[in-house]
């Protein structure tokens, strides 16, 4: 059971404002904050350098918290500034060669489709996109039949983009991979701290993920996990700097053996100790606990935003996540979110060059994207849907 009075209590934004906006930036609770304040108040007080060595145990205790969460070891997970600065590290260790084919789905992320396209202009590698099933999410028949007639260099596939409730299939599609040896990389950006996510069974080479949205941790921290199949090929980022080798002549140097050769020596240390609060409050919570509570949540909205007339649930897939996309037919994208704003209601708004090949599929040039989460309250739906049924 979800104790909602506690975690709001634990949250000082649940004071002000109703979040709905969690697929977004969602709302630190206080252990979070904590962290983060403290820890920029030691810098302030001994040092920036001086603090990290204090504080050296507990940083490194990030690594195996975040590991934790994925069911992996500390030697897999590396910092980073965001998930896509975790997409792009991975991508760039890997040696494309000229033809090398990249295969995706439509409904990825856009940083990740916009990625591949400028790595077929510097590279001229050649992407191809699965197609997606009238239900909603990828084809994984025709992905298997794609990987078969192409032979692949990496597949690629975003667990729940971020413009649509949907969930894709990725440890299906991870076995498909393992059974022809085909790199794997899964953006796990607004799926973690949402719903259980597993490295095992999964079965990908790497997987990136942020700290801001459902995990509830601060901007500007991000994660990457790295198989030890990677790391036994000593596959480097493109541009490793002092975390991630030694200098060992005038012309040599040695790799890291651990993941964290894809960091940066430079790190915002308050902000990797307010990455592991998060996990931990995730983790004492339990990401099953929260994936129930999610889901009764999105199922009152989704059912409430039915009876509205003249708006459309956007949202396609035999799974959803708790990320609701919503067609407005009357009104402009930004007038309706200051409108709901001057009601203390935090939404998002996704617009069609975000998401091109699946808006212009559904026939729409935004939705108004709203995302619940475990501390939001049943009062917070009903608010919600009153200001829609007056605003529409």
């Amino acid at each position: 059971m979800i104790d909602t009075e506690a975690l709001r209590n634990d949250t000082p934004g649940c004071r002000e404002k109703i979040h709905f906006n969690n697929a977004g930036a969602s709302l630190m609770p206080r252990p979070v904050i904590d962290a983060i304040q403290n820890h920029i108040s030691l810098e302030a007080s001994v040092g920036g350098y001086e603090a990290a060595d204090i504080k050296a145990e507990e940083v490194n205790g990030f690594y195996a918290s975040t590991a934790r969460l994925l069911n992996g070891h500390a030697r897999n997970i590396a910092f980073t500034s965001s998930a896509t600065n975790s997409y792009a590290r991975a991508l760039s260790s890997i040696p494309f060669e000229k033809g090398d084919k990249v295969l995706i789905a439509n409904e990825d992320y856009i940083s990740n489709q916009l990625a591949f396209l400028s790595l077929e202009k510097r590279w001229n590698i050649q992407l191809v996109r699965a197609g997606s099933r009238p239900e909603g999410g990828v084809d994984v028949a025709d992905m298997e039949r794609l990987m078969d007639n192409h032979h692949p260099k990496l597949v690629s596939l975003t667990h729940v983009p971020s413009n649509s409730g949907l969930v894709q299939p990725v440890a299906e599609v991870g076995q498909l991979c393992r059974d022809r040896n085909i790199l794997y990389l899964v953006d796990a950006c607004q799926s973690m701290g949402q719903i259980p996510v597993d490295v095992v069974n999964i079965q990908c080479d790497f997987l990136s993920g942020t700290f801001r949205k459902f995990l509830r941790g601060p901007r500007g921290a991000g994660f990457l996990y790295v198989s030890d199949s990677i790391l036994q090929k000593n596959w480097e980022p493109l541009f490793i700097d002092m975390r991630g080798a030694d200098w060992t002549g005038d012309n040599e140097y040695k790799i890291r053996a651990d993941a964290r050769r894809f960091e940066e020596w430079e790190l915002p240390y308050a902000l990797v100790l307010g990455s592991k609060a998060a996990v931990d409050y995730a983790l004492k919570i339990g990401l099953d606990t929260i994936q129930t509570r999610n889901k009764f949540l999105c199922e009152r909205i989704r059912q409430k935003i039915g009876t509205v007339k003249g708006l459309r649930l956007l949202d396609l897939g035999k799974e959803l996540s708790s990320i609701i996309t919503i067609s407005v037919p009357k009104g402009q994208p930004k007038v309706l979110l200051e409108a709901l704003r001057k009601r203390n209601i935090n939404t998002s708004i996704s617009y069609r060059n975000f998401a091109l090949i699946d808006f212009e599929k559904k026939g729409v040039d935004w939705a108004l994207r709203v995302s619940p989460h475990y501390f939001n309250t049943e009062e917070d739906t009903e608010a919600l849907i009153a200001a829609l049924q007056e605003l529409a």
